[in-house]
């Protein structure tokens, strides 16, 4: 059976359309306190990004898993991995995100952790839409679920970030730069890196419900490189709404994107013994990462683009270590999830042991030239599967004589083919790249 609402990021969209409307989400909240609570007694954690319609769906949840008789503990505004931690901390059933993660304020969305913070299993994911297609009923009053707040969330969540590194670490001396993009990271990274012993200068945390994401964060990086320059910075450290993603800048202005981060802490575990098997990437994943990998004798495998898919790729080979190039970073040792906080702190670590600047350590990986056009289409066939596409990509493919190679996927959000092309050569892409997109809209007309 296709799922029909359960997503590689959850249930996601524009606020007022279909599914991302309110009486949606008093529905979903039932049906998942229903699915919930078919297990035995049930508390579920809900918490939300900065965005201005998380009150109205934090409402619409809490009114109707309250209906089915689920308990529910607010949290507040707290990055998605802290969602996750505080499940497995509370004991709690289940907890539920409400974010659209590095989308614009307009948009939101619903993520699931089960209670080991992991995601939802699929017979569970399947209840609670066979649920939502039943009618909702209301258990007698004195079954229903009561609704609490958790005041100290955030404070637990700074202990546990700063748990991720040795106790005697302290970062005395490193001037940072944090871009919070006006989401879920406000109040707790800022207090992570100070406490931890960092001079800290702090971007874009004055979320207003309607600014998140906007010109700033791990989507926009520009006031960041320029306030690394202007402050004389470290570096800078970029994460996105909900905190799942980061992305960081050298003391050059340089972006540091998420291969090469993921190259560091990967590196860094090696190097000491901890990395246990090897790295999960993507297909988007840069060559360059693949093969600087492989000179360290490093296992690389690649998994289909978004975090779920990396997650059980992990799992399956009992790896700790994978993530994509946008910086959804996952430090299994560590966390259950992508954590961007998290992530950024090990780099740090990575660093001081090595006694490298940032600019420095990203050295070791030598990214290759790397060429992405998106063509919109109509709609109708895949265009990724025309023959004419499939003969061209595999003439393409032979010609890089095995040096690059080429990736065309369909997007699962938007009707846009993505045509990647990368190898030693720019200018060779770069025109590699043009002629296959070119065909893609041709064919597409």
């Amino acid at each position: 059976m296709t799922k029909k609402y359960f997503g590689t990021d959850g249930i996601r969209g524009r606020v007022g359309e279909f599914p991302i409307t309110p009486d949606f989400m008093l529905k979903l909240g039932w049906a998942a306190g229903m699915a919930f609570r078919s297990m035995g007694a049930c508390r579920v954690l809900v918490g939300k990004d900065t965005r201005i319609s998380g009150y109205m769906f934090e409402s619409a949840l809490e009114a109707g898993l309250s209906a089915a008789g689920a308990d529910v503990l607010l949290l507040g505004p707290m990055p998605t991995p802290a969602i996750a931690y505080l499940t497995r901390t509370f004991h709690a059933e289940a907890g539920i995100v409400i974010s659209a993660s590095h989308n614009p304020h307009h948009d939101n969305g619903i993520k699931f952790f089960s209670g080991e913070g992991t995601k939802l299993p699929d017979e569970v994911e399947l209840m609670i839409e066979e649920l939502l297609d039943a009618p909702m009923t209301v258990v007698e009053s004195s079954k229903l679920g009561k609704v609490s707040r958790i005041n100290d969330a955030s404070g637990r969540y700074i202990e546990f970030c700063k748990s991720s590194v040795p106790s005697s670490t302290s970062f005395a001396g490193l001037k940072v730069v944090l871009d919070c993009a006006h989401g879920a990271t406000y109040k707790v990274a800022p207090s992570v890196f100070r406490e931890l012993g960092a001079q800290v200068t702090v971007l874009s945390a004055q979320p207003d419900g309607l600014n998140i994401n906007e010109n700033c964060g791990s989507t926009h990086m520009g006031q960041l490189q320029a306030a690394v320059l202007a402050e004389h910075a470290d570096l800078g450290i970029a994460f996105d709404g909900d905190g799942d993603r980061v992305l960081m800048v050298d003391q050059t202005g340089a972006i540091v994107d998420g291969d090469e981060l993921l190259f560091i802490i990967a590196r860094d575990l090696h190097e000491r013994d901890k990395l246990q098997g090897g790295v999960v990437g993507t297909l988007m994943s840069n060559l360059g990462l693949e093969l600087a990998l492989a000179d360290l004798g490093i296992p690389f495998v690649r998994a289909n683009v978004g975090d779920r898919y990396v997650i059980a790729e992990l799992l399956e080979r009992n790896w700790l270590v994978g993530g994509e190039n946008s910086g959804h970073i996952v430090c299994f040792r560590h966390a259950t999830t992508g954590d961007a906080i998290i992530a950024a702190l090990q780099v740090l670590m990575a660093l001081k042991a090595r006694g490298e600047s940032l600019a420095q350590s990203r050295q070791g990986l030598r990214k290759c030239p790397q060429v992405l056009v998106n063509v919109r289409f109509a709609g109708g066939d895949n265009p990724v599967e025309h023959p004419a596409v499939k003969k061209a990509c595999e003439r393409v493919t032979t010609a890089m004589a095995g040096r690059g190679r080429v990736l065309l996927r369909k997007s699962g959000t938007e009707p846009l083919v993505r045509v990647m092309v990368e190898g030693d050569d720019e200018a060779l892409v770069r025109a590699y790249a043009d002629e296959l997109a070119k065909l893609v809209a041709e064919v597409s007309a």
